[in-house]
């Protein structure tokens, strides 16, 4: 950890690395305020990197959180032209089956239309032709303006535009106490979780975007916040098996909603309550993978033979309604607290609420608040100001970038991952062009930029930053390569327990869903890596060697 931090006093800490914090740091940095960001693990490891990554229309709150519903629209407009290289325009459908009641179809269109949301009845028959993999025995039908948006692309894209514009950032540094004088918060105490190592530093205001762990940070100074910990598991299908988005139109249930984005499709939601000391450990049940794929093959039948590569879950940031055991009555609003006026703390405020399509608007709440409290005079511009990588197109050209034709399958996955900064990555040599990850058309090149200007320290980073083990074969392949890569810079034995670790982590996610060709595969992949690349030497979840007997027994 770098002591040169403890000599700073910043103007605000914002404690959470998901897409509200990083927004946050990047708004207020772009008011010329002294920021520094911190999170406890990697950027968007919380429910920012756990979501089913829909571009909202706002289509899914409008007949019943009409706040919600009118926030989305807006921020979906405004992330199309901030935020393009994040974003698929892929249009959404919410479709009515045999089972519903068609007469909501009626009421949602009219509560879309009030919301400020385009919304169009269209014929069945004419749906059937425009996706073909919705349900043949659809009864109804409407065209929303739904899409897709990569979080991991766009919270990364925050932290740059905030380190651009000043900002310091602490990775896996974790707040132990929020450190208090005369009733105000006068800054953190932090402590590494790489090696344990503790420091203080010091702001004027710190700001608590960390979700769901934002009733842990308050409860540092003494704060209760009642947050709702709602479990949502998703699956992964093996590849793109819609184009559009495709919703259920009925009233917010399990499974009614398909996103396509990038190679795979992905159906969620559910929705459960989960003990607030389990929000660290979050495991798909065999309960939760039926009722998805039961109520999410009569959405699109073909899901049926549908390889399922994954399974994972997260919890949403909602304050607390207990009269709602589900979560799914609670408004996706955004709530900012001042915890002065609230709770007699001056210098803390808490951001929480609101969804991913959301994080802008509600940064720009808290960076309000911010700047009234520190009494500077400074607007918002995140909502006109691209993002890095979304630069308009005469800068893409500027940069002297290949035309499309001659440009490699890496080339070109690289700049739809990273827009404009793709002219960054160094192509042109045998190795440099030479792909770690066929999946997902991930080059050497691209790894080494990622870990030059991404802030990777780690394979997980690494997969986040550029999709590399998200594909297919789940990392079965190119996650030695990659660690190879890593390898060079901070050295092989470090390089192969992240190796392990990420292997294990992996698996946690392939292991609700692992039957038929899956497990078959899951196992191969278990042979090549302990068999060939003599990992059975090593344990798998502490680095430590043992025996062939204990090794056998983690396949």
């Amino acid at each position: 950890m770098n002591k040169d931090f403890q000599k700073n006093t910043y103007d605000v800490i914002v404690i959470g690395g998901g897409a509200t914090g990083a927004g946050t740091a990047r708004d207020c940095a772009k008011r010329g305020l002294k920021v520094l960001l911190i999170e406890r693990l990697d950027f968007t490891a919380g429910a920012t990197g756990r979501n089913h990554g829909l571009l909202h229309s706002g289509a899914r709150y409008a007949v019943t959180d009409h706040e919600s519903a009118t926030e989305c629209i807006k921020e979906n407009m405004t992330l199309r032209k901030i935020a393009a290289h994040c974003v698929e325009e892929t249009g959404g459908l919410f479709v009515t089956l045999p089972d519903d009641d068609l007469d909501y179809q009626k009421t949602f269109i009219e509560s879309c239309l009030s919301a400020g949301i385009e919304a169009k009845q269209l014929d069945p028959k004419d749906v059937i032709r425009m996706e073909p993999a919705v349900n043949p025995d659809i009864i109804g039908a409407v065209s929303v303006p739904d899409g897709a948006v990569d979080p991991f692309r766009l919270t990364t894209a925050n932290v740059l535009d905030a380190r651009l514009h000043g900002a310091d950032v602490l990775t896996y540094t974790e707040v132990v106490e929020l450190l208090q004088e005369n009733g105000r918060i006068t800054g953190v105490k932090v402590r590494s979780n790489i090696n344990g190592e503790e420091m203080e530093l010091h702001s004027r205001i710190v700001v608590n975007a960390g979700g769901i762990w934002s009733h842990g940070i308050a409860r540092k100074a003494g704060i209760t916040i009642n947050m709702f910990p709602a479990k949502g598991a998703l699956l992964i299908f093996g590849h793109r098996v819609n184009n559009m988005v495709i919703n259920r139109c009925r009233k917010p249930a399990d499974a009614d909603i398909l996103v396509p984005g990038d190679t795979i499709s992905l159906i969620g939601t559910t929705s459960s309550r989960v003990p607030y000391d389990q929000v660290d450990n979050m495991e798909v049940t065999q309960e939760e993978v039926d009722i998805l794929l039961n109520q999410g093959c009569q959405l699109v039948p073909s899901l049926s033979w549908t390889r399922i590569l994954r399974a994972y879950a997260g919890v949403r940031p909602l304050i607390a309604d207990d009269s709602d055991p589900s979560g799914r009555k609670i408004s996706r609003g955004i709530v900012c607290l001042d915890h002065a006026a609230r709770d007699g703390a001056e210098g803390f405020i808490t951001i929480s609420g609101g969804k991913l399509m959301t994080y802008r608007l509600m940064a720009e709440t808290a960076a309000d608040m911010v700047c009234r409290k520190l009494g500077v005079d400074a607007k918002c511009t995140t909502h006109i100001d691209p993002l890095p990588g979304s630069e308009p197109t005469n800068e893409i050209e500027k940069s002297g970038k290949k035309h499309i034709i001659s440009m490699s399958t890496g080339q070109l996955a690289a700049q739809e991952r990273h827009g404009s900064l793709s002219s960054n990555i160094k192509y042109g040599s045998e190795m440099d062009d030479s792909l770690v990850c066929e999946c997902e058309q991930v080059s050497v090149g691209e790894i080494k930029y990622a870990m030059d200007a991404l802030h990777v320290n780690n394979l997980v980073n690494l997969r986040r930053r550029t999709r590399m083990g998200m594909g297919t074969c789940q990392a079965g392949i190119c996650a030695s390569r990659a660690a190879a890569i890593l390898g060079t810079k901070y050295g092989n034995d470090r390089a192969l327990t992240d190796l392990r670790s990420f292997l294990q982590e992996r698996w946690k996610g392939i292991r609700p869903v692992a039957w038929g060709r899956s497990l078959a595969e899951s196992y191969f992949t278990s042979w090549i890596y302990k068999g060939v690349c003599g990992m059975k030497d090593y344990n798998v979840e502490t680095g430590n060697k043992t025996n062939d007997k204990t090794a056998n027994k983690e396949a």
